[in-house]
């Protein structure tokens, strides 16, 4: 007797950001979730990506592109005009039984797809927030046109992927998605985030920053205000009192011009050691060598470099959110979001027990390192595919 023939995969659509926007943490996730579905899901998921290319219309010309305005301009016009119209191409060909959105500020790209065939990551509600709270964060009348499009796309999705319970939980209490289709689906740690040293990226880091010396206080993110990169700079300014040439290492970009003169007025630009965002095994290489890593975020989604510091064996300094918690549990120190005296002291304790209580900070350590394994990328493919023949057992619209 012959057996039956075994169903055919799941085709999925993986819909990416444009590289040309400079989200690295986006295309990660994006990236991540393209491996783990083709090497731990082979045969029963065939995943693609989606991406159509990126239509260069102000930015090609020479003076004009190097403007805020023109880079925008494109941003808008290949969001909303553009990708649709690629979606929809895709959508009448039949290729994808599935699409998946990886980024919710991409959710107005749910409107070209076939109704009850998507699914979006939600990272965060920050996109929302001009709708959501508006008297906390007013924007114009065409930014809040756009920003409805796109909450108009998320509410459209079949499901709804949360990197984290505080996440959904932001989204259920706003009722912007009804619970049955909310799922929790934590994000994973990346390869190369690792205590073990690693010669070529360990040599990269000290290329950037010099031989290892005073205490390097270390912040991985961008400078939007929820961030509260303005906490960090009053932090940096008592720890050099204590300790004398301490740096405030900083990925993700200068300083902007209100920060600068923050740090200025503090005496510490001269202190602040701004980089790039930096490719992965070299930003590990940076975070085995900070003496103290601050994620002092008004708010976040799920927290990547919580995780990523902790996986390298960083001590850590975080906002006491429910979503840093979640990520970092016991293996954090806590401080309330804008205490800058409360961080300020938290910051000086963690210094000095470096050099007069090893034993606690290697306790902390090894506390980081098995927290950090928890969160999988595996993991975050296996709950998605779930969540894929989830939506796709129901009947089509």
């Amino acid at each position: 007797m012959s057996s039956a023939p075994a169903p055919a995969p799941l085709r999925v659509g993986v819909v990416c950001d444009y590289p040309e926007e400079g989200w690295p943490s986006m295309d990660l996730v994006a990236e991540m979730i393209l491996t783990h579905l083709r090497s731990g899901h082979a045969g029963v998921v065939a995943a693609e990506r989606i991406c159509p290319p990126f239509r260069h219309r102000l930015t090609r010309w020479p003076v004009l592109g190097h403007q805020a305005g023109a880079r925008n301009a494109d941003r808008l016009l290949n969001r909303f005009h553009d990708y649709p119209r690629a979606l929809e191409r895709l959508a009448g060909s039949g290729r994808f039984d599935l699409y998946h959105v990886v980024d919710h500020s991409y959710s107005q790209l749910v409107h070209a797809l076939p109704t009850g065939r998507a699914v979006v990551t939600c990272h965060d509600l920050d996109t929302f927030r001009c709708l959501l709270e508006p008297a906390a964060e007013p924007r114009s009348r065409w930014f809040r046109a756009m920003a409805r499009r796109i909450l108009a796309g998320l509410k459209q999705a079949a499901a709804v992927a949360c990197v984290s319970t505080a996440t959904r939980d932001a989204l259920h209490a706003h009722g912007i998605v009804a619970a049955d289709r909310l799922h929790v689906v934590p994000d994973g740690l990346s390869p190369g985030f690792a205590p073990a040293p690693d010669p070529t990226s360990d040599a990269e880091a000290t290329g950037l920053l010099g031989p290892a010396g005073p205490p390097e206080l270390l912040h991985v993110g961008s400078n939007i205000p929820r961030k509260r990169v303005d906490v960090l700079l009053p932090v940096l300014a008592a720890a050099r009192q204590s300790h004398p040439g301490a740096r405030l290492i900083k990925v993700g970009g200068p300083l902007p011009p209100d920060l600068e003169r923050q740090a200025r007025a503090l005496g510490v630009l001269d202190a602040v050691v701004p980089l790039p965002f930096l490719d992965r095994s070299v930003l590990a290489a940076v975070y085995r060598r900070a003496s103290l890593v601050l994620l002092p975020s008004a708010a976040e989604g799920f927290g990547l470099p919580a995780l990523e510091a902790l996986a390298c064996g960083a001590p850590l300094l975080a906002s006491d959110l429910p979503v840093l918690r979640e990520v970092a549990g016991d293996a954090a120190t806590y401080r309330p979001v804008g205490d800058v005296a409360a961080w300020t002291a938290a910051t000086l304790t963690l210094l000095d027990q470096a050099r007069h209580a090893p034993g606690a900070r290697a306790a902390r350590r090894a506390a980081g390192l098995a927290r950090a394994h928890l969160f999988t990328w595996s993991a975050h493919a296996d709950r998605l595919v779930a969540i894929y023949r989830e939506v796709l057992s129901r009947p089509a619209s």
